[in-house]
């Protein structure tokens, strides 16, 4: 059984940091690509941030400089470093699994809240 489970999310305020994880298990992690989407109320599910299993990683533009995604393969972890949190930043982070053009996993969510 495939989970993805994240953690990490919270209240923060305006410039400060969180570590969003995500914890997988019942898939060979090193051979996946992970990403962290995220859902503001009232918007489209849209991707923040992803690494390759080789560890090339992207971004979106409005967290380029202030995000930062990686992972451990040893503990089938992929991570989420958000610094100087915006207001706008505030939404449901999910992870997300992709392995080829047929395995695509999510996790539940995480909610991030930044007070202005």
């Amino acid at each position: 059984q495939v989970q993805l489970v994240e953690s990490g999310g919270g209240l923060v305020q305006a410039g400060g940091s969180l570590r969003l994880s995500c914890a997988a298990s019942g898939i060979r992690f090193s051979y996946y690509a992970m990403g962290w989407y995220r859902q503001a109320p009232g918007k489209q599910r849209e991707l923040v941030a992803g690494i390759t299993s080789g560890g090339d990683t992207n971004y979106a533009d409005s967290v380029k400089g202030r995000f930062t995604i990686s992972r451990d393969n040893a503990k089938n972890t992929v991570y989420l470093q958000m610094n100087s949190l915006k207001p706008e930043d505030t939404a449901v982070y999910y992870c997300n699994a992709v392995w080829g053009g047929s395995l695509n996993y999510w996790g539940k969510g995480t909610l991030v809240t930044v007070s202005s």
